[in-house]
């Protein structure tokens, strides 16, 4: 496998009363059975397009050198929230550590929000006749992205001089959407986005795939890794070996039979940090509903082992946790001190530090009998986060079919949607003026 699994610290032999039983944990493996073999038929008959999509190559093929025309812009601003954006930002993540892209490619920018302080500073900061835009919403119709969009094609108007459809694109579902009727108004390109695919499960689909391409990531070794899991996780000679069967199995059982309803993904990884947003969308999402799920929180060590640690070893034991690990001894510049009190220091690498200090937070989280999973990486590349994205979306979608809801939709926030375009009505002509 490229990533190892380990949940035994979420069992009553490791940390007592919290824990769950062998009898416990082998009755709600037991119940993930037929989402196994669902998904197993799904993928026979290519009948579910968020599997599917981790074996298709063709699509790589016809995005690249969309791609590359996209290299030709010192920056790319692309506009979406929720999974529209999530996906691409924790695959940018593998190259752009927070100091600027690789030699030779855009920076990306995911701007997912509609704070009109952003947007201001957006315009004044980025030179825009350099810019290129990529503008994603499955429906088409999603506001926030509607907003950002027209405000931001009237500003490259002025920028480059009226050209904005070559330098723009809408990767929007194959139908008759504002975002697509603007798009033809425009001439715009658009790519279709596909239908069968929710934005929270589309980080693999061309979503999350034309961000990285234009970023120069392996798309294809993101898309082997993730076709490797799948393939691992539905041949599996049992249900105790299949890595997402028994993660869905343990958080739930947990939930049902200990009454843990927080679960904390904290990578010790800076790269994986956006990953911890996307997981706590699509877990949220996806089982929040009739009552049921666990609240996801995201984390990052060893940031906070100074914030949060002290409330999880000795606050409230209702938090199961998964922490992400990557073999760090060795990596990273050696340290010299000369000071007696920073011995142990002295000789040691950057990784070395890190290696102890994520092993010490596993190992002090399991003796105070907090239930905690390792999920531990030899490396990390485009292939392993592939592989780290499929499992946790076949986690989800195991751990939905275990708690009976369905993991795709969000009914419960159309009410919002509706109050907020209602409000916004209301304000009539007030939109034209300054707000006081």
């Amino acid at each position: 496998m490229l990533y190892r699994h380990d949940a035994s610290g979420c069992l009553l032999e490791a940390i007592g009363a919290l824990g769950l039983g062998a009898g416990e944990l082998a009755a709600v493996l037991e119940r993930t059975r037929p989402a196994l073999e669902r998904l197993r038929a799904q993928r026979a008959k290519g009948a579910e397009p968020l599997l599917s999509v981790a074996e298709c190559r063709d699509d790589l093929a016809a995005l690249a050198p969309i791609a590359a025309e996209f290299r030709r812009f010192e920056h790319v601003i692309v506009l979406g929230t929720g999974g529209s954006s999530l996906g691409g930002q924790t695959l940018y993540s593998l190259v752009d550590r927070g100091f600027g892209p690789p030699k030779g490619t855009p920076r990306l920018h995911f701007i997912d929000n509609i704070d009109p302080a952003t947007f201001e500073a957006l315009q004044q900061d980025l030179d825009l006749s350099r810019a290129g835009v990529i503008a994603i919403s499955k429906s088409g119709a999603t506001a926030e992205t509607l907003a950002q969009f027209l405000i931001l094609l009237e500003a490259l108007r002025k920028a480059a001089g009226g050209a904005i459809g070559e330098r723009c694109l809408v990767l929007t579902e194959p139908a008759d959407t504002p975002l697509s009727r603007l798009a033809r108004r425009e001439k715009i390109r658009t790519l279709d986005h596909d239908p069968g695919i929710g934005g929270r499960f589309a980080a693999l689909s061309s979503v999350g795939m034309l961000p990285a391409l234009v970023a120069g990531i392996d798309a294809e070794a993101v898309r082997r890794g993730a076709a490797r899991t799948l393939a691992e996780a539905l041949t599996a000679p049992s249900l105790r070996q299949c890595a997402p069967a028994l993660g869905a199995a343990v958080s739930i059982g947990l939930a049902e039979l200990r009454n843990i309803r927080t679960t904390v993904l904290m990578p010790y990884v800076d790269r994986l940090a956006s990953f911890g947003l996307w997981h706590r969308q699509l877990w949220a999402e996806s089982l929040g509903k009739d009552g049921r799920g666990t609240t996801p929180i995201p984390a990052l060590g060893t940031v906070d082992q100074h914030s949060q640690l002290q409330l999880y070893l000795d606050g409230p034991a209702d938090k199961m946790f998964t922490l992400l690990l990557l073999d760090q001894a060795g990596r990273g510049e050696t340290m010299r001190s000369g000071d007696s009190a920073l011995a142990y220091l002295d000789g040691r690498t950057m990784g070395d530090l890190m290696e102890a200090e994520q092993r010490a937070t596993a190992e002090a989280l399991m003796r105070r009998g907090r239930p905690t999973r390792v999920i531990r990486l030899d490396d990390l590349d485009a292939e392993r986060l592939g592989a780290l994205l499929m499992h946790f979306i076949l986690e989800t979608l195991i751990a939905a079919e275990l708690l009976g809801v369905s993991a795709f939709g969000q009914p419960a926030v159309e009410q919002g949607k509706m109050l907020a375009r209602r409000y916004l009505g209301e304000r009539g002509g007030e939109g034209a003026k300054s707000h006081p």
